[in-house]
C-alpha cells in the first residue's frame, strides 16, 4: 500500500517549462536533465514495486528529513512487519569503476560515491527512529535502476542492487510473510508528518515573465510551431493533433507554475498562448475549465 505518494518535484516542473521558454544557462541545464533522469528512475522503481510487492507493507516516498540539525533524504521506505527499508535510487548510465573509494567513470571523472550518502543517511535515520520509539531494524540499501549502468571492481560487501538484481531481489524481498498493525500505520504518520514538504536548496534560475517566449507549444515535441485551425491546434513540426481546450488550459498551468502569484486573466492568456486571436475564444475556454472570479469591475479566473 502506498501511504505517501511521489509527486513530480516542484523544481523539476518549474525547470522543465523555463527550459521550453528560455535558454537556460549551461549549468542550469545540466542540472534539470539530472533532476529529469532520476525521476524517471524513481518512477520506474515505483512501478516496479507496484507490480511485484506481495504482503501488507506501507511504501512511502520521496521523505526529506531534519534530525540533529541534518537534513537528508530518503527516495523510498517500505515499512514490513518486522523491518524498517530504505532505497537511495540513481539512475545512472554507462561503465564506472571503484577505486579508491570513489566511482571512476570511462571517461574519468569522478562521481561521488552514492554509498557514502547512504551510510550517512542511515545513521541519522536510525536515529530519528529510535527517536521516535522505533526498534524495528533498518535495512539500507542502494538501487542502480538503469539498465545500461554496470560497477567494474565494486567490493562484494557493498549494499548495492543493480538493475539486472531487480527482480530477484524482489522475490526474496516477497518471500518473507508482513503482517501489519496499528502501530505500522502510527509510525508511518509519524515519518510523514515529520517530512519537509520543500527543500530549501531549490535551484531555480532567474526569469522574468518579459523574457519569456510566448506561445502555446506541441504536447507531444513542445514545438512553438503550431496552428490554430478552429478546434485543434496542429503542430507543423510533428503533425501532433490537440484539442485546443486542453492545451490552452495546459499553458495556463503552465503559467500558474511560473506566476503562482499572478492573476489569470483573459488577456493575460491570451497574450500567453500567442497563437489564438480571439480573445473570446480564449474566455469560453478559461469560463468552461475554471472557476470565475469577481473582484470590484475586474475578474480572473481559478
Amino acid at each position: 500500500m502506498i501511504f505517501k505518494t511521489r509527486q513530480e518535484p516542484p523544481e523539476l516542473t518549474i525547470l522543465r517549462v523555463l527550459n521550453k521558454r528560455m535558454e537556460l544557462p549551461e549549468d542550469e541545464k545540466l542540472y534539470y536533465f539530472k533532476l529529469k533522469k532520476g525521476y524517471e528512475g524513481e518512477q520506474y522503481f515505483d512501478s516496479l514495486l507496484l507490480q511485484s510487492l506481495k504482503g501488507e507493507r506501507l511504501i512511502l516516498n520521496d521523505l526529506l528529513f531534519k534530525f540533529d540539525n541534518t537534513l537528508f533524504q530518503i527516495d523510498s521506505l517500505i515499512i514490513s512487519q518486522h523491518t524498517v527499508h530504505t532505497f537511495e535510487l540513481k539512475h545512472h548510465e554507462g561503465d564506472y569503476h571503484f577505486e579508491n573509494d570513489d566511482f571512476h567513470s570511462s571517461s574519468g571523472k569522478k562521481m561521488k560515491n552514492p554509498v557514502h550518502q547512504l551510510n550517512r543517511s542511515e545513521t541519522l535515520f536510525r536515529n530519528m527512529l529510535n527517536n521516535l520509539g522505533c526498534q524495528l531494524p533498518l535495512e539500507p540499501k542502494l538501487v542502480f535502476t538503469h539498465p545500461e549502468f554496470f560497477l567494474y571492481q565494486a567490493p562484494r560487501d557493498l549494499a548495492i542492487i543493480y538493475h539486472p538484481q531487480l527482480n530477484r531481489f524482489l522475490k526474496k524481498f516477497n518471500s518473507k510473510p508482513s503482517k501489519l498493525n496499528a502501530w505500522h500505520t502510527k509510525l508511518a504518520e509519524k515519518l510523514v508528518a515529520a517530512h519537509i514538504p520543500k527543500s530549501p536548496y531549490s535551484q531555480i534560475p532567474d526569469f522574468s515573465y518579459e523574457k519569456l517566449k510566448k506561445g502555446t507549444t506541441c504536447s507531444s515535441c513542445n514545438s512553438f510551431f503550431v496552428g490554430d485551425e478552429g478546434k485543434k491546434l496542429v503542430c507543423k513540426d510533428c503533425g501532433c493533433e490537440e484539442d485546443i481546450e486542453s492545451a490552452v488550459l495546459r499553458s495556463v498551468k503552465e503559467f500558474q507554475v511560473l506566476f503562482p502569484e499572478r492573476k489569470v486573466t483573459t488577456g493575460v492568456v491570451w497574450e500567453w498562448c500567442g497563437v489564438i486571436e480571439s480573445r473570446k475564444k480564449i474566455r469560453r475556454i478559461l469560463i468552461s475549465g475554471l472557476v470565475l472570479k469577481h473582484h470590484g469591475r475586474f475578474s480572473y479566473f481559478e
